[in-house]
């Protein structure tokens, strides 16, 4: 570990997560908004479903850490929702099922401090013709469609709710943008920068509007060695010096 110690917002989730650092993608955006203030840290596995985390939960979240994070963003539900496959195998998780995982993993994540706050993203919608368009010779029978997205988004909403985890619906928020089917995705299924930018926006809202103490969204959250300096640049009269402690003028988007 590297001092000085800040908080952790961990990202766990299946390639939604693990790309998050390609493209543009949100977790990189988040890593930038947050420097200073958090460690991201990436725990992203490409093609995971719900049993695979519950398989590793205790190896990436262990109760008797000797630090437990600030913050959890969790996101699985895309490859569970993909229809079966007729030899049994692959990812496809039935719906009662994926409930009863997901409600394992926010139950356990819940118990590791009283200070540790949860955000689930539900799962997004697909471009269906994108999807189909690129499917590889090497897959077989790869089905997914947005009615099986949006069951298992709605399954996922309703069972944050019950909990009293905080919820960010992806099936609706990525499809407020006109051109979203193009615009969002990379390959019709992951993010593009431009998804990944209302991913951005969707946590950020939630975070500023959320009743936690401390609050974690980052306008509120401390920066770190943001002490005035005789050492900073020197300004236009020649007398005093400029702290770029809070600059964010070099950022494509100004977030609130």
């Amino acid at each position: 570990m590297v001092g000085p110690a800040r908080p952790q917002f961990v990202l766990f989730g299946s390639s939604i997560v693990q790309l998050s650092y390609s493209h543009g993608g949100w977790g990189t955006i988040l890593s930038d908004i947050y420097s200073r203030k958090a460690d991201i840290v990436l725990r992203g596995y490409y093609g995971w479903n719900s049993r695979r985390a519950l398989q590793v939960l205790n190896k990436v979240f262990p109760k008797d850490a000797a630090a437990q994070p600030s913050l959890v963003i969790v996101y699985f539900g895309g490859n569970d929702s993909m229809g079966p496959h007729s030899s049994g195998l692959g990812p496809h998780v039935p719906l009662p099922e994926y409930i009863e995982n997901m409600r394992k993993i926010l139950v356990h994540i819940q118990s590791l401090s009283e200070t540790t706050r949860i955000l689930v993203l539900s799962c997004p919608p697909v471009n269906e013709e994108k999807v189909k368009g690129n499917t590889s010779g090497i897959f077989s029978e790869l089905v997914r469609t947005n009615e099986l997205c949006q069951s298992y988004s709605e399954a996922c909403i309703k069972l944050c709710k019950e909990l009293d985890v905080k919820v960010v619906d992806l099936f609706n928020a990525l499809q407020k943008r006109d051109d979203w089917m193009n615009a969002c995705f990379t390959d019709g299924i992951h993010l593009a920068s431009e998804g990944s930018k209302i991913v951005v926006k969707e946590i950020l809202k939630v975070l500023k509007e959320a009743e936690w103490e401390p609050c974690l969204h980052w306008k509120s959250m401390p920066t770190e060695f943001a002490e005035d300096s005789s050492f900073d640049l020197v300004a236009a009269d020649g007398k005093t010096t400029l702290n770029p402690s809070e600059w964010t003028y070099y950022r494509e988007v100004q977030w609130d």
